[in-house]
């Protein structure tokens, strides 16, 4: 049965921890979708497999062509897309019209919205109120990278206070589940303690309700990753050693 954003409610109650990966394609959908994966982030992180050195240039055109080609792969998870920088901060209207075009067009079921403050808390509530599932995220926030870089957030009293007080403002909006990213474990657990929908921890240590990754720091493809990532294989060293055995066979005309 597919997973539903209700479901990951009900898990939390009982204690059962969820898995999530990011995709930015077809094959690599069907592919952790088959292994189990119980929710598939379609996030801006896909950025920088597409060349840029921030998630900040990524434009919603290009987050709809690749959720499509994800949401095609995908028969069990829950699918989430990133709403990209400045999609939805100008307005609400805005951000209406943007997520109500990758609910109709790319078939996914949630989308997600970076920061607490209370004027996305506002927007969000309206979101959940249209019928939109929403999925927070605070803490390491990468679209103001150049406001807060891409340091751990929540190390001073008054930090941890606010990003708790920000997640709290955010189930109260409406928010099935908060992506809390880059903060200090004991942080991450204050808050998962104290609320009732999941959260999933990315860098913000074991006691959050679930994880989630960049699937291309997993894989190890990517060229550097952040230190809070666990790569399980090396696939840019397995690639390219596949690809010189290849060319080295067609030179020296031992393939086909």
């Amino acid at each position: 049965m597919p997973v539903t954003s209700q479901q990951l409610i009900q898990w939390k109650q009982q204690g059962r921890i969820i898995a999530a990966l990011t995709a930015w394609d077809y094959a690599i959908a069907q592919l952790i979708d088959a292994a189990g994966v119980d929710l598939i982030l379609v996030g801006d992180s896909m950025a920088v497999v597409l060349g840029y050195e921030t998630t900040l240039p990524i434009t919603l055109e290009e987050m709809l062509f690749h959720a499509k080609a994800v949401r095609r792969g995908v028969k069990r998870a829950l699918v989430v897309v990133d709403l990209p920088f400045l999609t939805y901060q100008e307005s609400i209207t805005q951000a209406m019209h943007s997520a109500g075009r990758i609910l109709k067009e790319t078939g996914a079921q949630a989308v997600k919205l970076e920061g607490g403050y209370p004027a996305m808390v506002e927007t969000i509530a309206r979101l959940v109120q249209a019928g939109i599932p929403v999925m927070g995220h605070v803490g390491l926030t990468p679209q103001s990278v150049h406001q807060l870089g891409l340091r751990q957030q929540g190390k001073t009293e008054e930090q941890a206070e606010r990003i708790l007080n920000e997640a709290i403002a955010l189930e109260q909006a409406g928010v099935f589940s908060i992506v809390l990213e880059h903060i200090p474990a004991d942080l991450a657990r204050q808050i998962t303690e104290k609320l009732s929908i999941p959260t999933i921890g990315i860098g913000a240590g074991s006691y959050c309700d679930g994880q989630v990754l960049v699937t291309s720091d997993v894989l190890g493809l990517s060229a550097k990753q952040p230190p809070f990532a666990k790569t399980y294989t090396n696939l840019r060293e397995t690639i390219t050693q596949a690809v010189q055995n290849y060319a080295v066979e067609v030179r020296e005309r031992k393939f086909p």
